[in-house]
Order: structure tokens, then C-alpha cells, then sequence
């Protein structure tokens, strides 16, 4: 009797693992393709033929070569790329040297910065976007000048450094935490201070510092709530293609499914470039 119920609670831990194992396998399928489908779809959408994008009755490389045809598009195209590009670089710059400035504070100190720099990650974007145009009209009053109609760049510029900024200290931060010495270490040695920071604090941290550079440029470039309160004359992607969506003519779908697959390829390739070259300059170090 007792060898029966020890069989019975045997199968029993069975087949709670196997419906365990089960589940875990439904979940990170179910997870992957929520994931991954979108993507495979429009890039799929990207080759098809068909100019409404609804059906794939073929493969076609047309919508890549007309990615730039479209004025419209590629306005928006060059003004994102633009406003990504330069946002990312000053935003990296700023928030790396703010992460410094923060990590060589007290105690105290540093953890009250490091909560106003968090309050613009947790603030919705809505808020921040409200609050940057109520700052521009105001401005406007006090110039005269409409500064949203007459100067979008420099106002979409000036507002994706301002939320991109916050990513990259927070990306910054935890690898100036992991040896606070360094620019002791260098300083003791003989380097100056700006020796310090530019040949030892910065070649340490460059992981962070990549780190923050691709989040604040993925942060950047599908912006939309905020380039679209703060640009009157000139539209990104995302809100070129949101005032066009109910009135997509023969192929636009297609060809802005295109734009995000090349650039999909080309975040997917420096991101595993990236990881190749960290993983090699590791084993040189073991070896």
C-alpha cells in the first residue's frame, strides 16, 4: 500500500513537471511571436506586391527603390534621421558628463540628483510634451516670434536632447559605480584632471556610455507625442505617418514598411556587431 501511494505521488511530481515544462514552452512562444510577428509581417509587407500592403501575391524590391521618391517621405525620413542623429550625439555628451558630475557628489547629494533625473523617464510623455510647448509659447510671447512655426528643428532638437538626456545617465551611473578609485588611482599617478577623465573615466565606461547612446537614439527616432506638440513645419516619421494613415495612396504603406525594415537590419546588425566585438576583446583578456 505504502509503495502504491509512493508510485502515485512519483507520477504525480511527473506530471506537474511535464505540465510546468508545457506551460513554460506555450509562454515563450506565445511571447515570442507577439514579439516578433509585427516585424516579420511588415517586413514581409515591405516585399509584397500588392501596393495596399493587404495581401502578398508577390515579392518585389520596387518600395526600397522608391523609398525616396516620395517627397513627403523622405522629408520626414531626413528630418527624423537628422533630429536622431544630432539629438543622440549631444544627448550622450550631456548626459555622460552629468553622470560624472553626479557620481563625484556626496551621499546625499547624488541620490537626490539622481531622483530628478529620473522624474522625466517616469513622467508621461503627454506631460512633458504639454509642458515644452507651454515653455515655447512663452518664449514666443516674450520674442515675438512664433518659435514652433518658424524654428521646428531647433525646438523638436532641443526636445529630444531634454528626454533622451535622463536614459543615458542612468545608463552612465552604474559603471562609474563599479570602481569609484580610478580617477583617484589616476590622479594619484600623475594625470590631470582632464588627463583622468579622457584617458582612463571614459575608455572604462564606454559600455554605458554605447548603452545610453542607443537607448537615447531608439528613444529618438520613433518619437511621437513630443515631436508632434513641439514641430509645427516639419514632421518625422512617425507623425508623417500618422497624419497620412487614412489616406495612403498606391505603395506609401509599403515603402514606410520598407524604411522600418532597413532600419530595423541596421539596428539589429550594430547591435550584434557590437556584442561580437565586446565578446572578443573579453577572451583577449582571459587569454
Amino acid at each position: 500500500m505504502t509503495e502504491r501511494i509512493k508510485v502515485e505521488e512519483s507520477m504525480d511530481r511527473k506530471a506537474k513537471r511535464i505540465g510546468y515544462k508545457v506551460f513554460v514552452i506555450i509562454f515563450v512562444v506565445a511571447v515570442i511571436l507577439l514579439t516578433y510577428l509585427p516585424i516579420l509581417v511588415m517586413a514581409l509587407t515591405s516585399f509584397s506586391t500588392d501596393p495596399y500592403g493587404y495581401r502578398f501575391n508577390g515579392v518585389t524590391f520596387n518600395w526600397y527603390s522608391k523609398l525616396f521618391v516620395n517627397g513627403d517621405l523622405r522629408d520626414s525620413i531626413v528630418f527624423t534621421l537628422e533630429i536622431t542623429i544630432l539629438s543622440t550625439i549631444i544627448s550622450t555628451i550631456f548626459g555622460t558628463f552629468s553622470a560624472l558630475g553626479i557620481n563625484s557628489l556626496s551621499h546625499k547629494a547624488r541620490k537626490r540628483f539622481i531622483i530628478l533625473n529620473n522624474v522625466p523617464i517616469l513622467n508621461a510623455d503627454i506631460v512633458t510634451a504639454a509642458f515644452l510647448l507651454i515653455v515655447f509659447q512663452l518664449l514666443s510671447i516674450f520674442l515675438g516670434v512664433n518659435i514652433i512655426s518658424n524654428y521646428s528643428f531647433i525646438t523638436t532638437l532641443i526636445a529630444h536632447v531634454l528626454f533622451s538626456t535622463p536614459y543615458v545617465v542612468l545608463s552612465v551611473l552604474p559603471k562609474l559605480n563599479q570602481d569609484n578609485s580610478l580617477y583617484d588611482a589616476a590622479i594619484d599617478l600623475g594625470c590631470s584632471p582632464n588627463r583622468a577623465i579622457f584617458k582612463v573615466i571614459l575608455p572604462n565606461i564606454r559600455s554605458g556610455i554605447f548603452s545610453g547612446a542607443l537607448l537615447a537614439f531608439t528613444m529618438s527616432i520613433d518619437d511621437f507625442i513630443i515631436t508632434y506638440f513641439v514641430s509645427a513645419s516639419h514632421d518625422n516619421f512617425s507623425t508623417w505617418l500618422y497624419g497620412n494613415l487614412k489616406t495612403m495612396k498606391n505603395g506609401q504603406w509599403n515603402q514606410a514598411c520598407a524604411y522600418n525594415t532597413v532600419l530595423m537590419v541596421v539596428t539589429f546588425v550594430a547591435i550584434i556587431g557590437y556584442q561580437l566585438v565586446s565578446i572578443r576583446k573579453e577572451r583577449r583578456k582571459t587569454v
